[in-house]
């Protein structure tokens, strides 16, 4: 399964602390979509902020095993895309698209 559109791979922005250290070094730190791969999210990244990125690192973040009201559950898994970008490029991500 790959996903059909741009806003199908890049699901949001992370903003945390060490994301915000990151955008000191052009580099932009999102939430992807489990299947997407790096071309597809470069290609992404590209088509919808108009920039050019120069490399994509991906993690995949395991869930945690958590409890509610004494019920045990676990958090879903998600892929977090580092995104360097091109030297002199920004993406502002406190404005929406």
């Amino acid at each position: 399964m790959s996903p059909d559109t741009h806003y199908d791979v890049i699901l949001s922005p992370v903003v945390t602390e060490k994301s915000t250290a990151a955008s000191e070094h052009s580099q932009v730190v999102f939430k992807v979509a489990l299947e997407a791969t790096k071309p597809q999210i470069k290609a992404a990244v590209e088509a919808l902020f108009k920039v050019k990125v120069t490399a994509v690192n991906t993690i995949v973040q395991k869930g945690k095993r958590k409890q509610f009201r004494g019920a045990p559950f676990k958090k879903s898994d998600f892929k977090k895309a580092i995104v360097t970008l091109a030297e002199g490029q920004t993406i502002d991500v406190t404005t929406g698209l």
